[in-house]
């Protein structure tokens, strides 16, 4: 039975990552801030107005980057601290005083792109060639010459930055701070729920009663705040809309896409083709699920359970380290090496306690380890989810040590590929160390319900559903509760067919995830695991070869695009082909999953 949440004050410490490692205590943070404050006013005496040669540029430019390299650790250490307790008072006004700071300063130092994209393009130039650590920066500086406003302008833009990350702010607040769940019944047995019980337990329960009746009540006390939380999306969609209006840009896809460095083409035909081609696949896999477990019907709240709930291992935090240091042994000793220290030195919060962020995530802030947040719950699928963390960990690991500041981070449609590796690694690991068909089946299914399923239908529908969102913003028109539910129905049924009966409720599910605040990043986990499945098949062929090719492409970072990154791991994504053998390779999963359960069945 789920027991309800501890208080993040009765938490081993053991179990909580070491923030210590970016600020030892809450005064050094504070005087950070003041030390950032001084260092933006000295810059802003000393360059604003004055940047008009190539000696100056980069002079700028790296006194620029010595100030952020002291903001981002600020940054991350009051976004982390909230992370973990959100109902902490002390950490909500650590986030507002450093978020208050933060655009404050943005719009003081706004300045200096301002000034750069006034300048000769040859000045330009010849500051690159000065210093060609900078050729990055200064050549998509230039890509948004004609999206640049007037200096005044933009410094007041920089200045409402903390109004506009607001929306997200007031939607983190209503999920974790105001919805509280009440316990739910089944046969006079009652159970708590929260956001965090739901996602990691009642979603996978094998008891249909009882994963149904916490679907019901976790989806109706959602209904309750659909209207806030639908116009709070709504008001993030118009700013979004009206900053890609006076900027210039075409579309707000065009806008939205820009820093991405891919073309409407590639959006599109991750959505296009999945939905299209991988539906009947995840039909397939949906009925046999109804029929392992004996069903009367197939329901949305069903699609997460196991297909063999008698056979879902369990797994301390100490045991996931073995298995994962065996997975990932193929990156490396110095890849092995840093998968050790997050063990060890506590880059890890495994803790479950209220007021904990959902989910999962990396935070790799430049110039310090890698932080990952995760709730632990001690199920074998865990270590698909850490792994996928750690993929971010190494990423960053290696891309912040290779790479100055400005260089270190790849395009978003690239960010999701080392972390989808690092699950199929895991994955083909067990599968070559094991020949008992239970356990196959397990780890199959795993990398179908966890791995494939979160990418590429999860993720993929919320991308689907957010294509229609923008273009109807993209008319000019709002949104309010009813259409987001009508859009997310629609996507849902579509791609569901009869297989699977569209619940009530199941239309609330928009209201569950923080990807709608980030721009157009629901769909490139479909286009980081297209990318990782086609790596991880070259690593399984070629070995060490394939591996070298990977690593480089982790350590360039950003200096190239989406495309250059594939091409350096031996993947065009510019055809259809990689998608295509994908999806084919998923549904060889799936007829594989039948097979073993016939298996299974007969013996």
């Amino acid at each position: 039975m789920v027991q309800s949440m501890p208080n993040r004050s009765e938490i081993n410490v053991e179990e909580t990552w070491n923030l210590k490692d970016l600020f030892a205590t809450d005064e050094d943070f504070t005087s950070a801030l003041t030390v950032i404050e001084k260092e933006v006013q000295a810059f802003v005496s000393r360059f604003k107005g004055s940047i008009d040669t190539p000696t100056t540029v980069v002079e700028a430019l790296k006194t620029f980057t010595s100030i952020y390299e002291k903001i981002v650790p600020a940054g991350t250490y009051a976004s982390l601290s909230l992370s973990t307790d959100q109902t902490n008072t002390d950490a909500q006004m650590k986030a507002n005083k450093f978020g208050s700071l933060s655009a404050k300063i943005g719009s003081e130092l706004s300045f200096l792109n301002s000034s750069l994209v006034e300048l000769p393009d040859e000045t330009i130039q010849e500051a690159i060639a000065l210093s060609p650590s900078f050729q990055h920066y200064l050549e998509k500086l230039l890509q948004k010459k004609k999206y640049q406003l007037h200096p005044e302008v933009e410094k007041t833009l920089a200045a409402y930055s903390a109004s506009f990350s607001a929306p997200y702010k007031l939607y983190d607040t209503t999920k974790m701070l105001d919805i509280s769940f009440d316990n739910f019944e089944v046969n006079g047995e009652t159970y708590p729920l929260s956001y965090v019980s739901f996602e990691n337990d009642w979603e996978a329960e094998s008891d249909p009663a009882i994963r149904r009746a916490a679907f019901d009540s976790f989806s109706a006390k959602l209904k309750e705040y659909q209207h806030t939380t639908a116009k709070t999306y709504d008001m993030h969609l118009q700013m979004e809309k009206t900053t890609a209006d006076i900027r210039g840009y075409e579309t707000i896809f065009d806008y939205l896409l820009f820093n991405q460095e891919v073309d409407r083409s590639l959006y599109n035909r991750q959505i296009d083709l999945i939905t299209k081609e991988l539906a009947p696949h995840m039909r397939k896999y949906a009925k046999l699920l109804q029929q392992v477990h004996g069903l009367d019907k197939m329901t949305f709240a069903d699609l997460k359970i196991s297909l063999d709930p008698t056979y879902e291992p369990k797994i301390s935090v100490e045991e996931s380290k073995k298995y994962i240091d065996d997975a990932l042994s193929v990156m490396g000793e110095e890849y092995i090496e840093m998968v050790d220290r997050a063990y060890k030195e506590r880059w890890i919060d495994f803790a479950q306690n209220k007021g904990k962020s959902t989910g999962a995530f990396c935070s790799s802030p430049y110039g310090n380890h890698p932080y990952i947040l995760i709730s632990w719950s001690s199920r074998m699928n865990e270590v698909f989810v850490l792994a996928h963390e750690l993929g971010h960990a190494g990423h960053f690991y290696y891309a912040n040590k290779e790479q100055n500041l400005f260089n270190a981070r790849p395009s978003l449609y690239f960010i999701e590929a080392p972390s989808t590796m690092n699950e199929m690694l895991v994955a083909n690991h067990l599968l070559e160390n094991s020949n008992d068909p239970k356990f196959k089946r397990w780890v199959i299914s795993s990398i179908v319900a966890r791995t494939y399923y979160h990418n590429f239908v999860t993720h993929l529908l919320e991308a689907a559903y957010q294509r229609k969102v923008y273009d109807r913003v993209d008319q000019g028109l709002n949104v309010n509760a009813q259409i987001l539910n009508e859009f997310k129905r629609s996507v849902l049924e579509e791609f569901w067919g009869d297989a699977v009966e569209i619940t009530d409720g199941a239309e609330l599910t928009w209201m569950r995830q923080p990807h709608y605040y980030m721009g157009l990043y629901p769909y490139t986990y479909s286009a980081g695991l297209t990318i990782s499945t086609q790596v991880s098949k070259r690593i399984l062929a070629e070995g060490q070869t394939a591996v070298d090719e990977w690593t480089n492409v982790l350590k360039a970072g950003g200096t190239k695009s989406p495309v250059e990154l594939a091409k350096m791991a031996g993947v065009d994504i510019t055809t259809d082909e990689p998608l295509r053998d994908t999806i084919a390779y998923i549904g060889s999963l799936i007829d594989e999953l039948i097979t073993l359960t016939d298996e299974i069945n007969q013996n």
